[in-house]
C-alpha cells in the first residue's frame, strides 16, 4: 500500500462510512506536519482490540507526521435497547461503598446515591451488543480501514507530487543563480584586482611596524575574505544532493530541511564576500529562494 510518488506530503486526509453486524459506522483520518510521528486514536473503548492492528497498518505507510484516527459506531436503530452492565454496575457500587465507609469513619454524612444516580455512571447501562466486538465485526472494521489507507496514502502522494514539481523548479532557479554568479567571477576579477592592491598597499606602508610573516598573513587573509569559488562550489554539490533526495524515493523531509540551512549559510556567506553589486543581488536573491524551499519541505514527510 506505500506509496509510488517520489515525494510524500505529511498532509493528508480521508473519510469512509461503513455497516456490517447490526453496526454502522464513520472513520476519519487526518495527518499534519509533525517533526516526528505521532498517532493518536480516538475509538469506543470495547474497541481496544483493534488498536494494535491499526497502529501497525498506519505505521506501514506513514513514517513522520502528527496522525489522528477517530472511528465512530452505533447499533442500528431498533437494537439499542438498553440493559444493565452487571461488571459495571459492580464496580460502581464497590466504590459508592468504600467513599460511604471512609467517610463515615471521619464523620462526614453523605446523601445516599439513588438508583438513577447510579445508572448514569459511565457503563452502567449499555447496549448488551457494545460490551464485546464480534470477531465478524472485527473482521469487517479492518477490512475497511484498507480502502481507507488507500484514500490517505493517495491524497498524501498527489500533495507530495505537486511538492517535487515545486521543489524541482526551485532548485533549477538555485542552479541558474549560482551559475550567473560564477559567470560574475570573472567580470568581478579586475574589480578585486584593483582592490586587492590597494590592501595591500595599505599594508605595506604599516610594514615598519609589522615583520615578513605578518604582512604575509594579512595578504593570504584578504585573498580568502574575496574567494567565493569555495562557495559556488558548494551550492552546486547541494543542488545535486537535493535532486538526488528528491528521485530516491524514500522519506526525506528532514534530510532535505538540513540541506536548506546548509544552502542558506553558502547563500549568507557569497553575500557577506561578494564585494560587487551584482554578486550580492545574486546573493540576496538565493535567500529568498531558499526561505520559500525550506517552507515546502516542511511539508515533506
Amino acid at each position: 500500500m506505500a506509496s509510488t510518488q517520489r515525494l510524500t506530503s505529511m498532509t493528508g486526509f480521508a473519510a469512509r462510512a461503513g455497516q456490517a453486524e447490526g453496526f454502522t459506522w464513520s472513520w476519519e483520518l487526518r495527518s499534519v506536519n509533525g517533526k516526528g510521528f505521532d498517532l493518536r486514536f480516538r475509538m469506543p473503548d470495547w474497541l481496544g482490540a483493534l488498536e494494535a492492528d491499526l497502529r501497525k497498518q498506519v505505521s506501514a505507510i506513514v513514517s513522520r507526521g502528527s496522525v489522528s484516527l477517530n472511528l465512530r459506531i452505533s447499533r442500528d436503530a431498533g437494537d439499542n435497547a438498553l440493559e444493565i452492565n452487571p461488571e459495571a454496575l459492580t464496580r460502581v457500587l464497590d466504590a459508592i461503598a468504600q467513599i460511604e465507609d471512609q467517610a463515615g469513619s471521619v464523620g462526614v454524612n453523605l446523601t445516599p446515591a439513588s438508583a438513577s444516580d447510579v445508572m448514569n455512571f459511565r457503563g452502567v447501562m449499555d447496549a448488551p451488543q457494545n460490551r464485546d466486538a464480534s470477531e465478524r465485526l472485527l473482521e469487517a472494521l479492518q477490512a475497511d480501514i484498507a480502502s481507507l489507507l488507500d484514500s490517505f496514502d493517495a491524497m498524501r502522494a498527489a500533495e507530495g507530487a505537486s511538492l517535487h514539481a515545486v521543489l524541482s523548479r526551485q532548485l533549477d532557479e538555485v542552479e541558474t543563480l549560482t551559475k550567473t554568479a560564477q559567470a560574475l567571477l570573472a567580470a568581478r576579477a579586475d574589480d578585486m584586482r584593483s582592490s586587492f592592491e590597494a590592501a595591500i598597499a595599505r599594508v605595506m606602508d604599516s610594514r615598519a611596524d609589522m615583520d615578513e610573516a605578518r604582512i604575509a598573513q594579512e595578504i593570504a587573509v584578504l585573498a580568502v575574505k574575496s574567494d567565493v569559488t569555495e562557495e559556488i562550489d558548494r551550492l552546486h554539490a547541494h543542488v545535486t544532493a537535493a535532486r538526488d533526495l528528491l528521485a530516491s524515493g524514500i522519506p526525506v523531509g528532514r534530510k532535505l530541511d538540513f540541506l536548506c540551512q546548509e544552502f542558506n549559510r553558502e547563500a549568507n556567506t557569497l553575500c557577506s564576500k561578494a564585494q560587487n553589486a551584482q554578486l550580492t543581488e545574486i546573493g540576496l536573491a538565493l535567500k529568498v529562494l531558499i526561505d520559500q524551499m525550506r517552507e515546502q519541505v516542511q511539508n515533506v514527510e
